[in-house]
């Protein structure tokens, strides 16, 4: 069998031992981010963190996320990382909270949203990692429709239309699926051969999905 994997043509020959390798880092990462991310939020719950504002966030977002693209080669990548996805679940908690107390229901609506997101993660990576589908055409697409439903969200900060947040969400969702399938594939086609912006790209796919889907699921069952 050869042990040689394309992509694409104008993607260099990556071996299935090195394609092995970075999905298994990848992984093992994104595991271990996600619970340091859930510890801080549960921290930002415990203690009643107040949310710090999205203007803060997105600063504090880009401005981890930059620091992580620049230092992915080294071993302050693994530091930058930690970083950002511990101060995303802190962001995190306090969204948490106002569900738990805005809504009678509210912890059943966060753990459906959790038991969603895990959901869709396992489905679309089980069609990357199985399928012998190309999906890369996805690429372009993702990055127009992202750049459309964050823009929308922004706008939406000075609107508070709920009809448009409802459907930057219902975007969110659709899209966040559509990247962990696109990334998955990337690593399984050495596309992607970072494991570092590789978990931070399923990462922030699964806190983009999750927030968005709590959104949803307040809106339509919440109980006051």
């Amino acid at each position: 069998m050869n042990e040689t994997i394309y992509r694409n043509t104008s993607v260099p020959a990556i071996s299935a031992e090195r394609m092995n390798s970075v999905l298994r880092n990848t992984y093992l990462l994104l595991s271990m981010t996600l619970l340091f991310s859930a510890a801080m939020a549960g921290l930002a719950i415990v203690f009643n963190w107040p949310y710090p504002g999205p203007f803060i966030v997105l600063a504090g977002y880009f401005g981890l996320l930059f620091a992580t693209a620049k230092l992915r080669n080294s071993g302050w990548g693994l530091l930058s990382v930690f970083a950002l996805t511990g101060f995303m679940g802190a962001t995190l908690g306090p969204i948490i909270n106002m569900y738990l107390y805005a809504y009678a229901n509210g912890s059943e609506l966060v753990m459906m949203a959790m038991g969603g997101t895990g959901v869709i993660f396992l489905a679309m990576s089980g069609i990357a990692l199985t399928s012998k589908r190309d999906f890369s055409w996805m690429g372009k697409f993702l990055l127009v429709g992202i750049l459309v439903a964050f823009l929308a969200a922004v706008g939406n900060l000075f609107f508070q239309f709920q009809p448009l947040a409802l459907a930057v969400s219902s975007m969110f969702v659709f899209l966040m699926a559509g990247l962990i399938l696109f990334q998955t594939q990337q690593i399984v086609r050495g596309g992607e051969t970072n494991y570092i912006m590789a978990t931070v790209t399923l990462f922030v796919s699964l806190f983009n999905l999750f927030s968005s889907l709590l959104h949803l699921l307040g809106f339509a069952f919440g109980e006051d």
